[in-house]
């Protein structure tokens, strides 16, 4: 342990517990058993381990949402992994270009990949798609007039709320139409002398219907070409391929938006794109320029690891079916159903065998897709589901969650189901290992 931790920090540990040792003994009196040598140093070494484990680790996702917010969102396709530890490793040409010399733009990086992609003229990359937001309108409206929609006045994760970004920015937020129905001839009327932008934001995380209308990308950019007014789609997840594929309906894609003529599109890198968390803006040429040349741009520009991760993923998308197969959100999307079931099957017949579960079974089940995604669409998934010979479902849950690593299940109808919709297949012997270690004698004293 010294030689891992070094030995100050062993000292610190070892001093903490001896403290802890003398109020205790303090504090009772004498009335506590003193341990000898070999107990300090084994309650030291206890100490040492529990305090080192990090507060971030490993978990596998077993409850059955793909976009986890609270796991981190989307996995990392190994190239991606990859970039980020040669990017690691070494220096790194981030803002050097290598033929010349030269002082250069970190979005280089992933600029031509982003554009290729989506069809736009230029991009940016910023920490998050609320900083790219930000940056949108603190770049095109500061001071000045952005027209939305009222039933696009979204709030998503943390409380973060598009007014207040608007405000934050130091635009001014226009609200035409009502919640549920807004047409072109709303925008039209709010247009006037301080306005700036026009912008359209996806719901992702809540769906209006029944009574609805809503103006499309077609007439905005018409309308926005009509009085040079700067169009902007924050069309959010961020997908590069049609879901459609997936079995999901009404997700826009970004280079859709570029055709339709939008100046910007706004989306993420860590929900449908499958990537690190980043916020990407394409668009047109002198639009962006606007965005890479604001002071903001600085204080949210992404790192080399973020570049390096996201490049990497970008270059998988060139090719359609290697992205699918090759980026695993769109991996586990794309298994089969009859392949997570034969997967529960066998993993159900050989946690029945544990001493510690008194009951496992293949469970038919659906789940979504998480991250504020397709909020209403289900997805359909098998699960392992077990119960325990002693102790709730509750108290398996926990020790499962504290493991290392740590397997995090959803307790469901009498039931703890470990869903395989978000577990790849090389993980399932983890699973076993977990369960059995959770359930075991030792686990439940």
């Amino acid at each position: 342990m010294g030689e891992r931790l070094g030995h100050a920090v062993v000292v610190g540990y070892a001093r903490a517990y001896l403290d802890r040792l003398r109020e205790d003994v303090r504090k009772l009196n004498g009335a506590v058993a003193v341990p000898d040598v070999a107990g300090i140093a084994s309650g030291v070494a206890e100490a040492a381990t529990a305090g080192e484990l990090s507060s971030l680790r490993r978990v596998i996702n077993c409850t059955g949402v793909l976009l986890h917010t609270g796991l981190g969102r989307a996995p990392l396709a190994e190239e991606a992994i990859d970039a980020m530890v040669e990017a690691a490793r070494d220096y790194a040409s981030v803002e050097i270009d290598l033929p010349t010399g030269e002082r250069s733009q970190r979005v280089v990086a992933v600029e031509k990949l982003l554009c290729e992609l989506t069809g736009a003229e230029a991009a940016i990359v910023a920490n998050n798609n609320a900083g790219a937001t930000m940056l949108t309108l603190a770049a095109i409206a500061q001071g000045r007039e952005v027209i939305v929609s009222r039933g696009e006045l979204i709030e998503i994760g943390g409380s973060f709320r598009l007014p207040d970004v608007m405000a934050t920015s130091g635009a001014r937020l226009r609200e035409v139409g009502t919640t549920n129905k807004t047409r072109i001839g709303d925008y039209r009327a709010a247009i006037g002398p301080d306005t700036a932008a026009l912008m359209r934001a996806h719901p992702s995380n809540f769906v209006v219907v029944g009574f609805t209308e809503r103006a499309s990308l077609d007439e905005l950019v018409a309308l926005g070409r009509e009085h040079k007014l700067v169009v902007i789609d924050d069309i959010g997840s961020g997908a590069l391929v049609d879901f459609g594929r997936f079995g999901f309906t009404g997700e826009p894609v970004a280079a859709e938006s570029i055709a339709a003529g939008a100046d910007i599109v706004l989306f993420s890198g860590d929900k449908l794109l499958g990537g690190p968390q980043c916020g990407v803006a394409v668009g047109r040429r002198e639009a962006i320029g606007w965005l890479a040349k604001h002071p903001m741009m600085r204080a949210l520009r992404v790192d080399k690891l973020t570049l390096a991760a996201l490049a990497a993923t970008l270059r998988l998308y060139r090719d359609p079916s290697v992205a699918v197969a090759r980026v695993p959100l769109l991996a586990m999307l794309a298994t089969p159903v009859d392949s997570l079931r034969q997967r529960s099957e066998a993993l159900a017949e050989r946690l029945a065998a544990f001493d510690g579960i008194a009951e496992a079974r293949a469970m038919e089940d659906d789940t979504f897709l998480g991250g504020g995604s397709i909020p209403t669409q289900r997805l359909a998934t098998w699960c392992a589901a077990i119960r325990p010979a002693s102790g709730g479902l509750d108290s398996l849950a926990e020790r499962l969650q504290k493991g290392v690593p740590a397997v995090v299940g959803r307790v469901q109808n009498d039931w703890l189901l470990l869903d395989l919709r978000s577990v790849p297949q090389r993980l399932d012997g983890e699973i076993l290992d977990a369960v059995q270690s959770a359930s075991g004698p030792a686990a439940s004293t």
